[in-house]
C-alpha cells in the first residue's frame, strides 16, 4: 500500500537502552544491547558470525542468510543407530556404514547432533556431484571435545553453511561446509529424525542435499560429508532447476519433507528412497491452479510435485501436528492446505505486495504471515481468516515467529490459551514483540445493512463478520477497518543490516541479519551460567515446552503484568 513506506513506528511504553555491546561492533554503530517488557530486561549476551578465514564466493547472485536452531539429546539404547540410506545408492551406503558404523556409544540425535565418535574420511571420497572431496582445512576440523550433546546455530553466507555452538560465548562457528557449485539458501533441521539423515539444504540451483547433522559435527572437513542428493538439475534429465525457496520436515511423517521453488512449484521427498533417478511430471496445464502429480514409481524421488501458484512460493511452514501445510507466495496470498488429502482448506491475500514469511501457533490454531506491505497478519484456523493484524514495521516483514516458551505471570499452565506471544523481524533492522490477547479483542461486526460496523462481544469468533468462508476459497483482503489492530508491545532496533529471520529458545531470542551475523538475547533473569547448563536439559526442556499450550490468566488481581490495550479498531 501506499501508506507503507511512511507508516511511523507505533508508541510503546517500553524503552530500549543503550550500552556498549561486546566487542564494539553494536557500540560503534550506535546500537542499543538491551531491550524492556513487562516481564524484564532482554540483555544481548552474544553474536555469533562466520569467521573472517573462510572464504566466500556467491554463486549466481547475493543470498540471504537463514538461521535454524537444532538441539540435541541422548537416545534410549535400544534405539537404533544406522542411518536410512536410499537402496539404490550402494556408494552412498557404503559411506554412511564406514563413517557411523556401530560405535556412536549408543547416542544419537533428537533435536540436533553428534555421537562423539570420530572417523576418519579418505580425501579422496566422492560425496554428492557438488561436494568435491572432503578434506581437512584449517578452522573446521571435527569439533573438539564433542560428546554428542549440546544445541546449535546453523546459518548460511554466500557458498558457505555454518554451524555454531549456541551455549559457547565464542563468536566463530565451530564448522564450516563449503559447496562449490552454488549457495545453500535454506535449511531445516528434523528434531524428531529416528535415524539416518536430520538436515535438509535447499540450494540456488534448484538442487537439495540431506545428511546427517550428527556426521558433520564429528569429522574435519569443509565439505559435507555422506551426502544425499536430490534434484541433480537438468545435467541428470530432470527439469527442476528454479531457485529453492524453502524447505520443511513434515512433522509427524518419518523422513518426509517438503522443497518449494520459485517457479511456484513444491515437490514432495522421501530420504529413504532413491534421489539420483531422472523422475518426470505431467505438464502443467494452468498455472493459477493447484496440481498435484505423483511420480509413475514409487521408488524415487521426488515422491510428488504440487504446483501451487503462478509464480514464486516464497514461504512454507507446517502445523505443528503435519496435518496442514501453510504457504506463502508472490502473488500476496496465504494458502492453507491439508496435506495428506492434498486440498485447499482457505486462503487469502494480504493487503498490498507479496507474502515473504509465515509460521505456525504451537497449538495448530494461528497462523502468523507478514509481507511486503510491512504488516503482520494472524489467521485463524477455526475461522478461516484474518482475526488480526499489527502495524509497526517500517519496512517489509521478513521473518515471524511465536514464542512456544514463554507465559505470562500467573500462568499455571493449566487453562485455555487466551494470550500468545510473537515476534517479527523486517528490513528496517527492528524486532518487533507483540502480545496476541484474545479476550481482549474488540470486534467489529458487518452492520446488517451493510452500514457502519458494530462491535461484539470480544469471542475469538465473534470477528469482523462472524462467517467462515467455504473450503477451498482464496478470499480478498477485508478491510482494515473491519479486523482488530494489533499494535506491537516493544520495538528494538537490533542490527544495522537488514533482518532476515528469528528464532526463540527456552532462554534467548535470537535474530539474524541478511549478512549473516548472529545476535543472542538472553530473556530477563537467564545470566551466562543459566545459558551454559547442561545440554541434555536444555533439549528436554524444549521438548517440554513446546508440547504445553501457551495459556495465561491475565486477569488475575495478583499479576504484576500489565497488559498493553494492543488490539484497538483503526
Amino acid at each position: 500500500m501506499a501508506e507503507a513506506a511512511a507508516r511511523g513506528m507505533a508508541a510503546s511504553s517500553y524503552s530500549s537502552s543503550s550500552a556498549t555491546a561486546p566487542g564494539g561492533g553494536s557500540a560503534s554503530a550506535g546500537l542499543k544491547t538491551y531491550f524492556k517488557t513487562p516481564e524484564g530486561r532482554y540483555t544481548l549476551q552474544c553474536e555469533k558470525a562466520h569467521s573472517a578465514a573462510v572464504l566466500h564466493y556467491n554463486h549466481g547472485g547475493k543470498t540471504v542468510s537463514q538461521l535454524t536452531v537444532a538441539y540435541l539429546k541422548e537416545r534410549s539404547t535400544g534405539q537404533g543407530s544406522a542411518p536410512s540410506t536410499p537402496s539404490s545408492s550402494s556408494g552412498m551406503r557404503s559411506a554412511a556404514a564406514r563413517l557411523l558404523g556401530t560405535g556412536n556409544g549408543g547416542r544419537a540425535l533428537s533435536f540436533v547432533g553428534g555421537n562423539g565418535v570420530s572417523r576418519a574420511v579418505s580425501a579422496g571420497s566422492r560425496i554428492g556431484g557438488s561436494l568435491g572431496t572432503s578434506t581437512s582445512l584449517g578452522g573446521s576440523q571435527a569439533v573438539p571435545n564433542y560428546d554428542g550433546k549440546g544445541a546449535y546455530i546453523i546459518f548460511n553466507s554466500a557458498d558457505t553453511l555454518f554451524i555454531s555452538d549456541l551455549n559457547s560465548q565464542d563468536k566463530d562457528p565451530v564448522k564450516c561446509m563449503h559447496f562449490t557449485n552454488s549457495n545453500p539458501l535454506y535449511h531445516a533441521f528434523d528434531s524428531e529424525a529416528k535415524e539416518g539423515h536430520d538436515l535438509i539444504i535447499g540450494m540456488g540451483s534448484g538442487d537439495v542435499y540431506s545428511m546427517s547433522l550428527r556426521q558433520q559435527l564429528q569429522e574435519p572437513g569443509r565439505k559435507p560429508v555422506a551426502a544425499q542428493h536430490y534434484n541433480k538439475g537438468d545435467k541428470d534429465g530432470m527439469n527442476i532447476s528454479s531457485r529453492c525457496t524453502s524447505v520443511a520436515w513434515v512433522p509427524e511423517h518419518e523422513g518426509i519433507f517438503v522443497v518449494s521453488h520459485s517457479d511456484g512449484n513444491l515437490y514432495v521427498y522421501d530420504k529413504s528412497k532413491d534421489g539420483s533417478t531422472e523422475c518426470t511430471f505431467p505438464a502443467i496445464k494452468d498455472p493459477a491452479q493447484l496440481m498435484v502429480s505423483h511420480a509413475k514409481s514409487s521408488k524415487i524421488n521426488p515422491i510428488a510435485r504440487w504446483h501451487v501458484c503462478d509464480g514464486s512460493i516464497n514461504a512454507i511452514s507446517f502445523s505443528p501436528d503435519g496435518a496442514y501445510l501453510a504457504t506463502v507466495g508472490r502473488d500476496g496470498y496465504l494458502r492453507v492446505f491439508d496435506f495428506s488429502k492434498e486440498q485447499l482448506i482457505f486462503g487469502g491475500k494480504s493487503y498490498y505486495g507479496a507474502l515473504l514469511c509465515c509460521t505456525w501457533s504451537s497449538d495448530g490454531k494461528y497462523l502468523l504471515t507478514g509481507g511486503e506491505d510491512d504488516l503482520v497478519q494472524v489467521w485463524s484456523m477455526d475461522n478461516r481468516k484474518i482475526v488480526a493484524w499489527g502495524e509497526g514495521h517500517n519496512s517489509w516483514v521478513s521473518g515471524v515467529a511465536f514464542d512456544p516458551y514463554w507465559s505470562p505471570p500467573n500462568s499455571d499452565g493449566t487453562e485455555e490459551n487466551v494470550v500468545y506471544r510473537f515476534g517479527s523481524v523486517g528490513q528496517d533492522t527492528q524486532l518487533l514483540l507483540w502480545d496476541l490477547a484474545m479476550d481482549e479483542i474488540v470486534v467489529p461486526l458487518r452492520h446488517p445493512s451493510g452500514g457502519s460496523p458494530t462491535f461484539g462481544s470480544g469471542s475469538p469468533s465473534a470477528h469482523w463478520d462472524n462467517v467462515c468462508p467455504p473450503t477451498g476459497v482464496l478470499q480478498p483482503s477485508p478491510r482494515m477497518r473491519h479486523v482488530p489492530k494489533l499494535s506491537p508491545l516493544i520495538a528494538h532496533r537490533v542490527h544495522t543490516d537488514p533482518l532476515s529471520g528469528l528464532a526463540f529458545s527456552t532462554e534467548t531470542i535470537l535474530t539474524i541479519c541478511r549478512e549473516g551475523l548472529v545476535k543472542i538475547w538472553a530473556r530477563p533473569g537467564h545470566s551466562e551460567s543459566n545459558q551454559r547448563s547442561n545440554s541434555s536439559e536444555l533439549a528436554l526442556s524444549h521438548t517440554a515446552s513446546k508440547d504445553r499450550a501457551i495459556t495465561s490468566s491475565n486477569k488475575s488481581s495478583g499479576s504484576s503484568f500489565k497488559q498493553p490495550s494492543s488490539l484497538l479498531l483503526t
